[in-house]
């Protein structure tokens, strides 16, 4: 059974978004577009400068919560993209347990509040996961 509990934090993960960092993921998943690769062109575009593709924010989310909990299933992300990530800024991934449920098919359900956050403290990226792990036989 899990040691997971209501009111758990994740740890705090901070990651370097470097513009190469992000350029290349955005060429890796075919999506070389100006916003993705160079600030110059983003800015170009009315962008803050060269931001990272919203489904590189998403796996950043889902391999944080994983490691926090080796051995279970997401289940579910969902988000809220509410301001651009910015390359070349150090950002932070958070969240917590604010449920958990025990499921009729011997499963046990955590959901979690997660979201990336700028140095500054301010949210780009907010939403909730599902974490899910079988009882197993003796549970």
């Amino acid at each position: 059974m899990s040691v997971l509990e209501i009111g758990d934090e994740l740890p705090a993960v901070e990651i370097e978004l470097s513009s190469a960092f992000v350029a290349d993921y955005a060429r890796g998943v075919g999506m070389d577009w100006g916003r993705f690769t160079s600030h110059e062109e983003a800015r170009a575009q009315g962008l803050p400068g060269q931001i990272a593709p919203g489904n590189l924010s998403l796996a950043l989310l889902s391999r944080c919560l994983l490691r926090w909990a080796p051995g279970m299933r997401l289940a579910r992300l969902g988000t809220t993209f509410r301001a651009p990530v910015v390359a070349d800024q150090t950002v932070t991934v958070r969240g917590n347990v604010v449920e958990h449920h025990v499921h009729a098919d011997r499963t046990i359900t955590f959901e979690c509040e997660v979201w990336m956050e700028s140095a500054e403290g301010d949210r780009l990226v907010v939403g909730t996961a599902t974490l899910e792990e079988s009882m197993g036989l003796g549970g």
